[in-house]
């Protein structure tokens, strides 16, 4: 296929004037039948990727994507390209004519492309109908979500794996905006890609001015934050770390003669769904809202992504703030944090599962339960627990989730597996509280915060940006700069190299500086090491 095939098709199918060289090369890849792994930051241009794609591919491209308010987004895209193929979405917002609607274009070949949530592949049914029409193209979107060492892991999307092999294992394309290199590779292994095109773009979004502001006091850091939003041009994004808080700050802001409206889980259905539609039509000057805001939204003219508590992770942080400015405007992106914000966040983990109801729920299966309906009974669980705990126990390899239901895989027993997710667990909890330091780290950092936030994902990068709030500071010094080209020059180790450490193992050096060096390994999390330290008593070595 040439390019100039490729352009022409997304200039007249999808109003796109032009392709950027690797959004060729992924498309190319991908209609050669190539896997392919995408890695681009917010508003790089992923969905025209597969959709060009699935355009010149002949038959069904199936596109998953974790969120119903995101399959909306992306049909909806779809629906005002000039001369697209028509597309529909299976979820469980469309009511049973809808459903038959849509499959009656998937089978007549009407519909070229499907949506799908994670947790619609886990029906059999689904799967089964699919098989039957035949799948060209698996799209995954948001594919660190497979990894269970990614910041927003969701149990669904470890059977995607699976699930392509059911499908005759079509040509897979995983699309993602944060991935560092060990999550890339496990997003590879997970969804068993085979000699994938890899193609990670510059995560940089040099017009967002980065800052972080600490706080001493609760009442403080709220009344800074209100003060903040205030002032900033609109519209943006005040994100908070409860439902609660949406509420209040939203009420805040009105009272300030803000348009401002909260956004949460809990909101029914229909409200969600208003807010959506109100900030994407410009109705809306700020939406405070709980993560459950956000993925996928597609507006160019976001102005402020505003922190109000600290997230979860880097990772997460990265995600969210990208939002901002996808018009290549100046944004802005600001964390508010106290000191104990950064301890308080991992009591908001989910609960570790405990041996016993670990031994009861396996003790079920091996008894001959092989459905999820009938496990919460069979092992005295709530029906949510007894997800949270399959979860687990997938992720720890002792069991399989499969057509037949639920089973114990080979050579496992009760013990092995309880034993095989309680060290599981121990893991994750150390990754976890990693993600908890890099988060003080990037906080609490005098170097250049972008240099920071970009080292974290392995990404080298020329200090001073020049539009941060610690270049800010020392406009004129050009010292630390200098100094931490010379350390990235100077240091025996590279970004993405792999090393070995005598008692962690195996891990990949995500970022170097003049005085340290950062470390992810798969057992223990991110580390960070003094670099003389690790020259001195020889710490790492070539893996």
């Amino acid at each position: 296929m040439q390019p100039d095939d490729i352009a022409r098709v997304a200039r007249d199918a999808f109003g796109i004037e032009e392709l950027r060289p690797q959004q060729l090369d992924a498309i190319e890849a991908a209609i050669a039948g190539r896997d392919v792994l995408v890695v681009w930051a917010t508003g790089a241009g992923k969905s025209a990727v597969y959709q060009v794609t699935a355009a010149m591919r002949p038959g069904l491209t199936a596109i998953v994507s974790p969120l119903i308010a995101l399959q909306e987004d992306q049909l909806a895209r779809i629906d005002e390209a000039p001369d697209a193929p028509e597309g529909v979405v299976l979820n469980s917002s469309r009511g049973a004519r809808e459903q038959r609607e849509g499959w009656d274009a998937i089978r007549s070949g009407e519909a070229s492309y499907v949506l799908l949530a994670p947790e619609q592949l886990a029906k059999d049914d689904v799967v089964e109908q699919l098989v039957e029409v035949g799948v060209s193209l698996l799209v995954i979107d948001e594919a660190h979500c497979i990894a269970a060492w990614g910041h927003d892991f969701r149990p669904d999307y470890l059977l995607l794996g699976e699930v392509a092999e059911r499908l005759g294992r079509p040509p897979i394309m995983a699309l993602t905006a944060t991935a560092t290199s060990p999550v890339r590779t496990e997003i590879i292994e997970r969804l068993g890609m085979s000699d994938p095109a890899i193609l990670v773009g510059d995560v940089d979004r040099p017009n967002i001015e980065l800052g972080v502001r600490r706080h001493t006091d609760e009442a403080e850091k709220r009344d800074a934050v209100i003060a903040q939003v205030a002032e900033l041009p609109h519209p943006g994004l005040l994100y908070t770390a409860t439902r609660r808080a949406t509420e209040q700050y939203a009420e805040a802001l009105a009272d300030r003669g803000l348009r401002a409206v909260a956004y949460h889980a809990g909101l029914p259905s229909k409200d969600r769904t208003r807010v959506h539609e109100a900030f994407h039509d410009g109705d809306v000057d700020v939406v405070v809202a709980t993560s459950a805001f956000g993925m996928g939204i597609d507006k160019a003219d976001v102005r402020f992504v505003v922190h109000a508590d600290v997230p979860d992770s880097i990772d997460a942080y990265y995600q969210e703030l990208g939002r901002a400015g996808r018009d290549g405007e100046p944004a802005t992106a600001t964390l508010h944090y106290r000191p104990e914000d950064l301890s308080l966040r991992r009591f908001f983990a989910a609960s570790a599962p405990k041996r016993g109801e670990l031994k009861r729920l396996v003790s079920a299966v091996t008894g001959g339960t092989r459905r999820r309906a009938d496990l919460a009974e069979a092992a005295d669980l709530s029906p949510r627990r007894v997800t949270a705990l399959l979860t687990v126990l997938v992720d720890a390899g002792a069991i399989r989730t499969g057509r037949t239901g639920v089973a114990l895989r080979r050579g496992m027993t009760v013990e092995r597996a309880v034993d095989a997710a309680l060290e599981r667990t121990e893991e994750r909890e150390r990754i976890d509280h990693s993600r908890i330091e890099m988060l003080r780290n990037y906080a609490e950092t005098r170097r250049c915060r972008r240099a920071t936030l970009l080292g974290y994902f392995g990404q080298d990068y020329v200090e001073p940006c020049g539009n941060c709030d610690t270049c800010a500071a020392r406009a004129g010094d050009a010292g630390d700069a200098d100094e931490s080209d010379a350390a990235a020059a100077d240091s025996p180790f590279t970004v993405d190299e792999v090393v070995r450490h005598q008692e962690w193992g195996e891990g990949t050096v995500m970022a170097v500086e003049p005085d340290r060096i950062t470390v992810f390994f798969e057992s223990q999390g991110y580390k960070v090491l003094s670099t003389d330290l690790v020259a001195e008593r020889g710490l790492l070595a070539p893996a």
